[in-house]
C-alpha cells in the first residue's frame, strides 16, 4: 500500500494525565491486524468521551486511536472473505480500547470483527445507527426473544436524547410499539415526539417512589442510564416485564429488592454489544437495515470532524449533547 501518512485521532497518557489530539500516522504505527479499512465515517459514543477525555479508564494501553465504530471499504486484506472495495463496518469488539479505533483514516483490524455493511445502509447511516443504535437494537432483540410484544403494554426509554436512547425511540417507533420517553432535557420533549414517542416524562419532575414494589407502568424499558432509574424500573414493571440494561450514566449501583423479580416475574436483561457473538451481531445488523431501520437517521446525526471529537466529548459528559455525532474521517 502506498499509504505515507494521514490523519487520527490519538489519545495520550502523559504524567499520568489522559490527552487526546489530532496527529499524523502511518500504517506502521497502528496496531496489528490482517485487514486494512479506508475509513469513511466513525462515531461518538459516550464511551469514546470517557476514553478520550481520560474520565473514564477504557483504554487498557496508550497512545491509541480512538473511536469504537468505523464505517467504509476495504483497501487490502490477507483474509479471502474480504475483497477490496467491499463496503465493511467494525463496531465493538476491542476497538478503540487497546486495538487502534475509527478516528482514523485508516483502520486496521482483525479480519474476524468485520462486518459487511447491509444492504439498505450506506456508511453514513451506519455510523449515524454505529454502536449506540446497535445497542438499543440488540436491547429490542433481546426482550423480544424474552416475550415482549406490541400488545403486551408501553415501553419506556430512559436517557431518551441520547445515542442510545434516541435511537431505541427511533427503532421501537417503527415496529409500532407505543413509547414513553424519560429525559433530563425539559427543551427537547417536542423533538422526542418528532421521533416517535407517544408520552415524555421529565426527569426532573420523576416521583419514583419509595416502595419495593410501585404502581405496574411498563412492558418493557431501554435503559441506558442504570442506577436509580434502573432501580425505580424494577419497582414499576408489568408482571413478566423486561428491562434491558446497558449503560451506567445515572451510576453503577443498583438498589433494589428481589420482590420485582419473584412477584412479578421482572427479567432483568444485560446488554453488551462489544463482544455480541458474530452470528447474532450479523442478525441485529440485518434487522437494523430491514425491519428495525430507524426512518429519521437525517434527523439524529449531525456530522462533525475529528477536530470537533472535544467540544462532543464534553458536550456528552456534561449530558448537553443529542441524537449521534458522525465523524467524518475519510477524504
Amino acid at each position: 500500500m502506498a499509504v505515507s501518512s494521514f490523519n487520527a485521532y490519538r489519545v495520550f497518557e502523559e504524567n499520568g494525565k489522559v490527552s487526546s489530539r489530532l496527529t499524523k500516522l502511518s500504517l506502521d504505527d497502528l496496531t496489528p491486524g490482517n485487514v486494512v479499512i479506508k475509513a469513511a465515517y466513525s462515531s461518538v459514543n459516550y464511551k469514546d468521551a470517557l476514553a478520550g477525555t481520560g474520565a473514564g479508564r477504557i483504554m487498557r494501553r496508550f497512545p491509541l486511536v480512538g473511536g469504537i465504530d468505523v464505517a467504509g471499504t476495504i483497501e487490502s486484506s490477507a483474509d479471502a472473505r474480504w475483497t477490496p472495495g467491499k463496503s465493511v463496518l467494525v463496531t465493538g469488539y476491542d476497538l478503540g480500547v487497546s486495538q487502534d479505533g475509527g478516528y482514523a483514516e485508516y483502520v486496521r483490524v482483525p479480519s474476524d470483527w468485520v462486518v459487511e455493511t447491509p444492504a439498505g445502509l450506506t456508511p453514513f447511516e451506519a455510523m449515524t445507527i454505529g454502536t449506540a443504535g446497535f445497542t438499543a437494537a440488540l436491547s429490542i432483540v433481546e426482550m423480544e426473544h424474552n416475550g415482549l410484544k406490541k400488545e403486551s403494554g408501553p415501553v419506556i426509554v430512559t436517557g431518551a436524547t441520547g445515542g442510545v436512547g434516541s435511537l431505541a425511540v427511533e427503532i421501537l417507533a417503527s415496529l409500532g410499539y407505543k413509547i414513553t420517553a424519560l429525559t433530563g432535557k425539559d427543551d427537547q420533549h417536542d423533538f422526542l415526539r418528532s421521533i416517535g414517542a407517544a408520552e415524555v416524562l421529565s426527569r426532573a419532575t420523576l416521583q419514583m417512589g419509595t416502595k419495593p414494589l410501585e404502581k405496574s407502568l411498563w412492558a418493557g424499558a431501554v435503559d441506558p442510564v442504570g442506577g436509580d432509574i434502573l432501580a425505580w424500573l424494577t419497582r414499576t414493571m408489568n408482571y413478566g416485564g423486561t428491562i434491558a440494561s446497558s449503560g451506567l450514566t445515572g451510576g453503577t449501583e443498583l438498589k433494589t429488592t428481589v420482590l420485582p423479580f419473584i412477584l412479578r416475574g421482572v427479567k432483568l436483561l444485560g446488554i453488551d454489544s462489544a463482544m455480541c457473538p458474530m452470528p447474532k451481531r450479523l442478525d441485529v445488523w440485518r434487522r437494523l437495515a430491514t425491519d428495525m431501520k430507524p426512518r429519521r437517521l437525517k434527523d439524529l446525526a449531525h456530522e462533525i470532524s475529528l477536530s470537533d471529537l472535544p467540544d462532543v466529548f464534553n458536550a456528552l459528559l456534561a449530558g448537553k449533547a443529542t441524537g449521534r455525532s458522525v465523524v467524518r474521517v475519510g477524504q
